[in-house]
């Protein structure tokens, strides 16, 4: 009963934070989420350990982008996956925002081996778009939101180096299409795959992440990459093969409730997407952010974390909108 009051605890206090900060995603349409080094999801569980991380991500988008150059307007592509074609310059994007909340289950097995289920539970993206019908002919249109239940993904991880001042773990997983990905837009068509919850595929996952001690319990370096290899969904849509690196430092001040600072650099790469084996413009790019964090160790169980993501570099491929930052707040809790 005591954990599960703690824990009713954490979620209460997770919730509150989320209600008062006001909260408000990317390919052809947007779906993007904070992708970096939260400091409680990358390592080992003990065996038997059970470890809780309730996370919440928010991105806003409305910089239309050609290339890495600003531009006035950003015309995107849609898909008629009726007729299964893809339509040029079908509307020009306004707004396309992303707001995700998953919770992390991580499981120790054995001393080297634990297993992560990560629960994307609350998926909404406000989107705004003129639709192009033809010469003088456009509608604006915020009705084509969506919101749902993501994708699952299980992760197993295994420790393949520790020691005093090292510690190498390597990821194998899978992601599952248990997300909604043949939702509606207004006109009662299947609406755009990049603002869908889910992927409607599934998807191969492998992660490699790399801690080091400088200096024992104050200041330590780390370096962590990850692939995401899709498959085709049965609308027969993919999307890009999806490239993550980061790496940064964190530094402990304080003894008793630690406060650790972090700054890191994540980049992310992916290519088109593609419909019946054709590119869909538009889709996929480079971004780089700089993100500096806070962790605060509030017991020895429990950790509050926040990062803010600040864009150094974005390339879209044709054009499109970016972020103008990425924000992600949790609070991790192990049993």
């Amino acid at each position: 009963m005591r954990r599960i009051s703690l824990f009713i605890t954490i979620w209460t206090m997770a919730s509150l934070w989320m209600v008062f900060t006001a909260p408000e995603v990317k390919a052809s349409c947007g779906s993007a989420n904070c992708f970096l080094v939260t400091g409680t999801q990358d390592g080992i569980a003990v065996p038997g350990q059970i470890i809780l991380d309730l996370s919440y991500r928010f991105i806003p988008m409305d910089q239309p982008q050609r290339g890495s150059k600003k531009v006035s307007e950003a015309f995107i592509p849609g898909i008629d996956f009726e007729n299964g074609e893809i339509e040029p310059s079908h509307h020009r994007e306004l707004r396309s925002n992303n707001e995700l909340a998953q919770l992390d289950i991580s499981v120790g097995v054995t001393e080297r081996f634990s297993m992560t289920l990560a629960i994307p539970f609350f998926n909404l993206r406000p989107h705004e778009h003129t639709v192009i019908h033809g010469p003088g002919d456009e509608e604006f249109t915020r009705d084509d939101w969506t919101s749902g239940f993501g994708d699952l993904r299980l992760t197993g991880k295994y420790a393949l180096w520790v020691s005093t001042r090292h510690l190498l773990v390597g990821g194998l997983g899978i992601k599952a299409p248990t997300g909604e990905y043949k939702l509606l837009n207004h006109d009662g068509k299947i609406n755009e795959p990049t603002l869908m919850p889910g992927t409607g595929s599934w998807d191969g996952l492998v992660s490699a992440y790399y801690g080091y001690q400088i200096i024992p319990h104050r200041l330590d370096a780390f370096l962590s990459g990850s692939y995401q290899l899709t498959t085709e969904n049965n609308l027969d849509y993919r999307f890009g093969n999806t490239l993550l690196v980061s790496g940064g430092l964190n530094h402990l001040f304080g003894e008793k409730r630690a406060v650790i600072g972090t700054l890191q650099v994540n980049a992310r790469v992916a290519p088109h997407d593609e419909f019946k084996g054709a590119v869909v413009p538009s889709t996929g790019g480079k971004w780089v952010y700089l993100t500096p964090g806070i962790k605060v160790q509030a017991s020895p169980n429990t950790a509050l974390y926040a990062h803010l993501q600040l864009p150094l570099y974005q390339y879209v491929n044709e054009e499109n909108l970016v972020p103008r930052y990425g924000f992600m707040m949790g609070v991790s809790h192990a049993f």
